[in-house]
């Protein structure tokens, strides 16, 4: 499905992407799917997700660590699809000061980090609009990009 565009890299999309959305399921098996403004990836096995203001997602990793994170990039829509584990780090744990670190990269002092979702990735898959696979030989990044710039009438600075 590839065309004329840049290869899909997963670190590059998630560093593209303004928000990730966190899907868990709890105890009952009652799914939930919650957006995140402050995520990054350590390595491409290892993505961290701050919780700032998410204790249903927290309470559903403690009862099923089993996770589903999506993010793409909103011009281009083109993205990724991540599948894992996860677990809940907090203060105690050894790996805190390194996670937050790395969070706060993004987040600066603005945000109050409560405890962070550390995903292992066990797969990994692309997001991609259907016009990419119905029209490959002219939709691209920048027509999709164009495209978008027109239908929500807004402007790249």
């Amino acid at each position: 499905m590839e065309n004329s565009a840049a290869a899909m890299n997963l670190l590059d999309f998630s560093e593209k992407s303004v928000l990730c959305w966190l899907a868990t399921v709890s105890a009952e098996a009652t799914p939930n799917v919650s957006p995140k403004e402050i995520f990054t990836f350590i390595n491409e096995e290892l993505m961290l997700i701050a919780n700032i203001a998410s204790p249903e997602s927290e309470r559903n990793i403690l009862a099923n660590p089993n996770v589903c994170v999506s993010f793409i990039d909103i011009f281009e829509q083109r993205g990724f699809k991540v599948k894992g584990t996860a677990q809940v780090i907090t203060v105690e744990d050894e790996h805190w000061s390194e996670y937050l670190a790395a969070l706060k990269v993004l987040a600066g002092e603005s945000f109050p980090i409560k405890t962070i979702f550390a995903v292992m990735v066990t797969s990994t898959a692309k997001i991609m609009a259907p016009s990419y696979g119905l029209f490959p030989e002219s939709t691209t990044p920048a027509s999709q990009i164009e495209s978008a710039l027109k239908t929500y009438n807004v402007k790249r600075l």
